[in-house]
């Protein structure tokens, strides 16, 4: 007795294209592209109340009547519109100011970037002892609280006590009477505790240079100078584009040593600086109105160097 055949199966077309995974809801991996936003939210909830809700008092501050009348209840706030910002651009000690704190941050800014090239530079030349010592020395400087190293320094150079003008044999000179020789003591200080940050930075992407790049360039003769202008400094053009930027933003708004080291602006105010200046107006002569104005156009300005700096950055990342 035979078995009837069974029905032969059917294959599937091979020259059908084959059919698409089903589609997933949300995304490529199933997430939903409000999800990265979730992950952000408490960030962006802490950053909201820290700085979003202060600068739209400062902002709101600057267009009002605002002085220590309006604080204690005494008289009314009134509006003002553009008037606090008329009156401090007509003001000239304003413009005295301002130009002085492009010209002292961008001392600072050049003399701290030199001083951490060169020792990145140095910190490949010594060995692993001297290298270590120099890099908890510079740790040590950058951890250092604004308020003590300001004070150190001005031990340091104290006209009766201090010994350095001992060691120079300055006798009794006071560094912090003159206008030139404050701003210059508080640019050593600035330096002091800035160039690790610049030493450290340059000194990783220095180590992250090829060693027979630097070999061949000083097989073929080239000096220490220009191994780093030609070879080095093009390398570390984004590295030296972050520190610059970093170093202009810090600098600009420098507060705590010209006011610990000059006693709040040096003598007649010849050392203030905006931020020192903004401090003065808003609380020693109680104009609070005019001291956000102030800072309006301090943040003004750093905005517009920060926004340069991500421009940069993504210039950057582009050609990389």
């Amino acid at each position: 007795m035979t078995t009837p055949l069974a029905a032969p199966e059917k294959r599937p077309d091979a020259t059908a294209p084959p059919a698409p995974p089903p589609a997933r809801r949300g995304g490529p991996r199933g997430h939903r592209p409000w999800t990265p936003w979730l992950y952000l939210l408490p960030a962006l909830v802490v950053l909201g109340g820290l700085l979003v809700y202060p600068v739209y008092q400062l902002g709101l501050i600057s267009f009002l009547e605002y002085t220590q009348a309006q604080v204690s209840g005494g008289d009314p706030t009134t509006f003002k519109g553009f008037g606090n910002y008329t009156a401090l651009f007509s003001d000239p000690q304003f413009g005295q100011v301002l130009l002085a704190t492009v010209l002292f941050a961008a001392a600072c800014v050049v003399s701290t970037l030199a001083v951490g090239c060169a020792l990145a530079v140095l910190l490949t030349r010594v060995r692993a002892l001297p290298r270590l010592v120099l890099m908890v020395a510079a740790l040590g400087a950058w951890a250092t609280p604004a308020v003590t190293g300001s004070t150190v320094w001005v031990f340091l150079f104290d006209p009766d006590f201090g010994p350095v003008n001992r060691l120079l044999g300055l006798g009794d000179l006071s560094w912090t009477y003159g206008r030139y020789s404050a701003f210059a003591l508080v640019l050593l200080e600035v330096v002091w505790c800035s160039f690790p940050f610049v030493m450290v930075t340059v000194y990783a992407g220095i180590r992250a240079i090829p060693s027979e790049v630097l070999e061949a360039a000083a097989l073929d003769g080239a000096s220490q100078w220009r191994i780093w202008r030609s070879v080095m400094a093009p390398v570390l053009r984004p590295i030296l584009v972050v520190v610059t930027i970093q170093s202009i933003i810090w600098d600009f708004k420098l507060f705590t040593q010209i006011y610990v080291m000059t006693n709040g602006g040096g003598i007649a105010g010849q050392n203030l600086v905006l931020n020192v200046y903004a401090y003065q107006k808003a609380f020693a002569s109680s104009q609070y109105s005019l001291g956000s104005a102030i800072g309006v156009v301090m943040l003004l300005i750093l905005l517009a160097v920060t926004l340069v700096y991500l421009r940069l950055l993504r210039r950057q990342g582009e050609e990389l």
